[in-house]
């Protein structure tokens, strides 16, 4: 009996070639289609959730859901588990610290902080949907404006000179640390106009 092979041309090579990107690259854009759509759907604000347990552990649980850590007023320690929160009377635990480090929060879920009157910093690091329009919108907080004194952010891609500009709402920051930020084009700029609005200020960069 005879065997026969079937070798195929260079041109069948080329076209199974474009066939199997093509299929790589829709599962590809599929998987961060799926994905962006549920951070969207952990991002969303549910404002009847707001007023039956307060602001505080509304956004405790937004902030958990989404990757993120709080730490309470009171408390040394950072709260990372959604179903580790801890229980108890309406308004007891207020939140202090917010560690957004490799989370997912994004611009829609920002009504969320409006309601929190202790946070004093604030940790935007590895997030890759922060841009200046979250930068603004969280500078433009009044009740931020009064207890926010530190905050980083850091390898924050989509973050310019816009919005760290816009921080300089924060009347009572003192401590902003910078780093790894490649949309801040002129940086010396920035960081004149922000201490030239608040006086008190003391940035450290690591931009290089």
């Amino acid at each position: 009996m005879t065997n026969i092979f079937f070798i195929p041309k260079p041109t069948d090579m080329r076209l199974l070639s474009q066939v199997v990107k093509s299929a790589v690259s829709q599962r590809d854009w599929s998987r961060r289609h799926f994905w962006g759509w549920l951070n969207a759907v952990f991002n969303k604000v549910d404002y009847e959730r707001i007023k039956a347990v307060g602001p505080d552990r509304a956004a405790a649980e937004w902030l958990l859901r989404c990757g993120a850590k709080v730490r309470f007023q009171g408390f040394d320690r950072w709260h990372h588990d959604y179903n580790g929160l801890p229980t108890g009377p309406l308004g007891r635990y207020k939140i202090q610290g917010i560690d957004a480090t490799e989370s997912c929060i994004m611009y829609r879920g920002f009504d969320h902080l409006d309601g929190l009157k202790h946070v004093e910093e604030i940790k935007l690091s590895k997030c890759i949907y922060i841009e200046d329009a979250c930068l603004e919108r969280l500078s433009s907080i009044e009740n931020l404006q009064e207890s926010l004194y530190m905050m980083e952010v850091v390898s924050c891609g989509n973050v310019t000179d816009k919005g760290i500009v816009a921080l300089h709402k924060l009347k009572n920051l003192e401590y902003l640390f910078l780093s790894d930020l490649p949309g801040i084009k002129d940086k010396q700029t920035t960081v004149d106009r922000l201490q030239t609005a608040l006086p008190r200020l003391d940035v450290e960069l690591d931009l290089d």
